[in-house]
């Protein structure tokens, strides 16, 4: 009878005991998703403001306090931004830019990771860091010389200065593509080599298809750069013909007067091409992240 009170005891400290750390994981899981919901709503007002500001009169878009809802909606800001932007035009420089970049970047940082991942040869492991380690160079250190070579080579006010560079591989993009390419099994190459394909065979047949996720980060990569790209317009590019959404988006501020209601319209629909491919290609930019950091 003593044991079975016993017993009876033990399984009740055993019961409290699994209840309080219920409770205390329940009231931990509460207190993070209620940080995320709030950090998530403090995020998505500038995104709100901007939307709002897109469909406001003018007089609500400068009034004080500010005007959240608007009323009444008024979509024909976006037709009139474009009118102001010469919309079409900036959307195709800044379409040429965007596909050739990332064309170069895919094709020499793919090239430059299959030779840094598969070949041996002295100096291998140097050459790679000295790679990685252009990272750490600051952009506006190579402003100077860059806009001095582009001058003597006559390209300014041309998309050379921002397309050719693309065809030497990023240190990040490299990095991981590397990371990629050295999780594919050796013996894959080795099976495409003893069936009589050469280097490029195997890089073109093996190493290319089941690179995909890898590809598509550069890729995205590369898109979200180029199309938001700023400063490389504004220092090589002068003629309002060879401007981009960018440079376009900058044009609509005047100097003593900016229409706040035409410019978020024109933001909106600059910011909307990167917000598609993001939700689009999320499964693969996810998978690609991950996969790239299983090896080193």
């Amino acid at each position: 009878m003593a044991d079975h009170v016993h017993e009876t005891k033990m399984d009740g400290s055993a019961v409290s005991t699994w209840s309080k750390k219920s409770i205390r994981h329940r009231t931990w899981m509460a207190f993070v998703y209620t940080v995320l919901i709030l950090g998530g709503i403090i995020i998505m007002i500038p995104l709100y403001w901007t939307l709002s500001t897109a469909v406001k009169e003018l007089d609500q878009a400068l009034a004080f306090p500010p005007v959240w809802i608007p009323n009444p909606i008024v979509l024909g800001n976006f037709v009139e931004a474009l009118k102001a932007m010469d919309f079409l035009n900036q959307l195709k420089n800044t379409g040429i830019i965007t596909f050739f970049g990332i064309l170069g970047q895919l094709i020499s940082s793919s090239l430059a990771a299959y030779g840094f991942a598969r070949f041996r040869f002295p100096g291998r492991h140097v050459l790679f860091i000295i790679a990685l380690s252009t990272m750490m160079l600051p952009f506006h250190v190579t402003i100077i010389p860059r806009f001095i070579m582009f001058q003597k080579l006559g390209w300014l006010d041309t998309f050379l200065p921002l397309i050719v560079p693309s065809l030497f591989a990023d240190a990040l993009y490299l990095f991981l593509m590397r990371q990629f390419i050295m999780t594919i099994p050796v013996e894959m190459d080795e099976a495409a080599r003893i069936d009589g394909c050469s280097f490029f065979q195997t890089f073109y047949r093996i190493i290319l298809p089941m690179s995909k996720p890898a590809l598509g980060i550069v890729a995205v990569f590369t898109f979200l750069s180029r199309w938001k790209d700023f400063m490389g317009p504004l220092i090589y590019i002068s003629s309002q013909r060879n401007y981009t959404l960018a440079l376009g988006l900058n044009a609509l501020r005047h100097d003593f007067f900016v229409e706040w209601n035409l410019l978020m319209a024109a933001t909106t629909i600059v910011m909307l091409p990167p917000v598609i491919i993001f939700f689009l290609a999320q499964r693969h930019f996810i998978q690609g992240v991950v996969v790239t950091g299983l090896k080193g």
